[in-house]
């Protein structure tokens, strides 16, 4: 994919619309605009790079404050008039520091950004966090916690107790998804699994 392949002529001043989205919890970050040499610097650092509107001069994103947008890919959309470029954010993307551009529900998302944080735990093991004590146990002990809670969660459903089971749920979750931190394997691998039963 090279710049010239999309359909400048349906863009404003042509310049390239880009949203940028979170390759783990899928969260939109920000939107930006590219000429065709943010587009070439981009590809050639791995890093989003813009072309600033306002300043008229390109602008890689985290130059100064080191939140980077690490590319993992990029994808045109049905009339090549706009990018999507997922990424791997270093920090919060917005300039008032928070994760997103954009005031989405806190809850979207969630559960791909609760398995980052545990890999997050899982790399820097930091004292007095259960999730750390989980990790030094080692998989036996995490792949009985997710039985524990499979069971617990099943109780209650079989009782018809729509709370209870859904807090046994939430923890039954969370184990899991240790569980898959500590065997190497994201959401995404489980997601690809079932799209390819699926299909």
């Amino acid at each position: 994919m090279t710049f010239s392949d999309f359909n400048l002529d349906k863009c404003a001043d042509g310049l390239l619309p880009v949203i940028v989205q979170d390759a783990d919890t899928l969260r939109v970050l920000m939107l930006g605009y590219m000429n065709r040499e943010a587009f070439d610097k981009t590809l050639r650092l791995g890093l989003v790079t813009f072309y600033s509107r306002t300043r008229q001069t390109l602008w890689t994103k985290g130059e100064t404050s080191g939140h980077h947008l690490k590319v993992v890919d990029m994808y045109p959309d049905c009339d090549m008039d706009t990018l999507l470029i997922t990424v791997h954010p270093v920090g919060p993307t917005c300039h008032r520091g928070t994760t997103a551009c954009f005031d989405t529900p806190a809850e979207t998302g969630f559960v791909r950004s609760l398995s980052a944080l545990i890999a997050t735990r899982h790399a820097q093991m930091p004292e007095d966090s259960y999730t750390t004590r989980l990790f030094i146990k080692g998989v036996k002990k995490i792949a009985q916690k997710v039985g524990e809670e499979a069971i617990e969660a099943g109780i209650e459903a079989v009782d018809g107790n729509r709370d209870r089971f859904i807090y046994e749920a939430g923890d039954l979750m969370y184990h899991y998804l240790v569980l898959l931190e500590q065997m190497g394997v994201t959401v995404a691998d489980i997601e690809r699994e079932l799209l390819k039963r699926h299909s």
